[in-house]
């Protein structure tokens, strides 16, 4: 198992890198167990159960805030403890570490519990051999929701917040639209979503906003969804005056027009702020955000896009990779075909994977990943980094009718030879550095630097250099 909460000796920067995207790729995982949930104790239960089960936690929590705001309540407790009315079912606020948690709304992480002043029972903290914990703030706004928290046999990485802010801010927006939608009296402008369109409920919380539909609406998935709805209500405090809502072939975009009420000297800091608790979450779904400020600085022209997964969602996809890299390149592009992830010891779905030995023991189809001229027997597709989400559903698809794909396409030439100069640059390049630190180190101007990557990246014949790194970690 993947453990990108235990802290392992001194890494390299692009170590961490590979460990931190493996772990928001176990995130993505499970963020997708949320889909079609629209109860706020069974959304927390599946959040604690993922983390205990893909981040082998000793056990995790998650209270959500009491309706007056005084304190928290316990709703969902997996691994160890799976109880929720214990001493800590209800925790006032301002006590305790997870009551301060949620009223300073400050992240926090210890690998010595035992010693922390704070701790209630030291010598439970020994007798279990709990060393980690890591709390998070569930924020909305300013408006903190509930808190999040996990104990760990091991260590944590200080890049274990990082990965918890990935899943806490899809979280937070997940558990404030079903908390919403448990109170049909709520004056809060988030209406049901199994009866009611998208555009509709856009509108609906737009009130007062010009609003256009373009294009034919098609169905979204939970996180798309509440993504949008979240927009738009940010949009409706700032006196949006004007939103376009597109369906596009490839893409999903929300564009506004805001008219600032105020002279603010700082336009584009103003309008990121107010979409700051969504940001992550916009990247994180492979979208962008944009803002324009017009020539007057009297109006602020934002634009949402989303890559538009291919709907409904599905079918099913099990990614195995070997390397880090195809592992979060290949969930990435899954995620754009519209392909929903499953368990990878589910044995009946379709495998996508770079390792033999997985290949030769799955009884499901399998998706392979083209190490050079190498093909293991039995696969039923073949694929690389130059696929494209559009090819990469073709080929489930194809499997899954029992047929193969790819598997004609020729082997691409041997490559040439790389320079001195160009393999000094690759080896660079596969430690993380840029182009001025390569530069700097080979004590030529970054110019030359691009100049002999475009001439390696030839030889290689790769099109990017997350291929070409690729490529020089398979030759070796």
């Amino acid at each position: 198992m993947f453990q990108p909460l235990i802290v392992s000796e001194p890494a390299t920067g692009i170590l961490d890198s590979m460990r931190l995207l493996v772990g928001l790729q176990r995130v993505s995982e499970l963020v997708q167990s949320f889909s079609g949930c629209f109860d706020p104790n069974s959304i927390a239960k599946r959040a604690t159960d993922g983390l205990v089960k893909k981040f082998d936690c000793a056990f995790a929590r998650i209270w959500l805030m009491e309706p007056d705001g005084a304190a928290l309540r316990l709703v969902a407790s997996s691994g160890m403890y799976t109880n929720t009315n214990g001493f800590f079912s209800k925790v006032p606020l301002g006590a305790f570490k997870v009551g301060k948690i949620a009223q300073n709304r400050i992240p926090f992480l210890s690998n010595n519990l035992a010693d922390e002043p704070w701790v209630k029972d030291r010598d439970w903290a020994i007798a279990k051999q709990i060393t980690g914990f890591a709390g998070y703030p569930l924020v909305i706004d300013d408006k903190v929701i509930g808190v999040l928290a996990v104990f760990s046999h091991q260590p944590l990485s200080p890049e274990f917040l990082e990965i918890l802010q990935g899943l806490c801010t899809t979280l937070a927006i997940t558990l404030e639209i079903s908390i919403h939608l448990q109170q049909p009296g709520s004056p809060s402008s988030v209406i049901t979503f199994a009866h009611t369109p998208l555009s509709e409920q856009l509108s609906q919380i737009l009130s007062h906003t010009r609003f256009i539909l373009v294009g034919t609406e098609r169905p979204l998935s939970p996180s798309f969804a509440f993504l949008l709805l979240r927009s738009a209500e940010i949009l409706q405090t700032m006196d949006c005056s004007y939103c376009r809502f597109s369906y596009g072939s490839e893409q999903i975009t929300l564009e506004a027009v805001v008219l600032p009420q105020t002279e603010l000297h700082h336009l584009r800091d103003w309008v990121t702020s107010r979409f700051s608790d969504l940001l992550l979450a916009v990247t994180y779904l492979g979208g962008t955000l944009q803002t324009f400020i017009g020539a007057n600085q009297n109006v602020v022209q934002v634009v949402l896009q989303l890559p538009y997964p291919c709907c409904p969602l599905g079918p099913w996809i099990r990614i195995h990779c070997q390397l880090p890299l195809l592992q979060t390149a290949f969930t990435q592009l899954a995620y754009q075909a519209g392909l929903m992830f499953g368990s990878l010891e589910d044995a009946q779905i379709p495998l996508l994977t770079d390792d033999p030995k997985q290949a030769s023991a799955a009884v499901s189809p399998v998706l392979w990943i083209a190490h050079n001229r190498f093909i293991p027997k039995g696969i039923t597709a073949k694929l690389d980094l130059t696929t494209t989400a559009t090819q990469l559903r073709s080929a489930i698809e194809a499997v899954m009718r029992g047929e193969t794909w790819g598997l004609e396409t020729t082997i691409e030439s041997p490559r040439q030879s790389l320079s001195e100069r160009e393999q000094e640059i690759l080896e660079l390049l596969m430690q993380g550095a840029r182009d001025r630190d390569i530069a700097t180190a080979l004590h030529i101007s970054e110019r030359t630097v691009k100049f002999h990557i475009n001439n390696l990246l030839t030889k290689l014949n790769a099109r990017t250099r997350c291929q070409a790194i690729y490529h020089a970690i398979e030759s070796d």
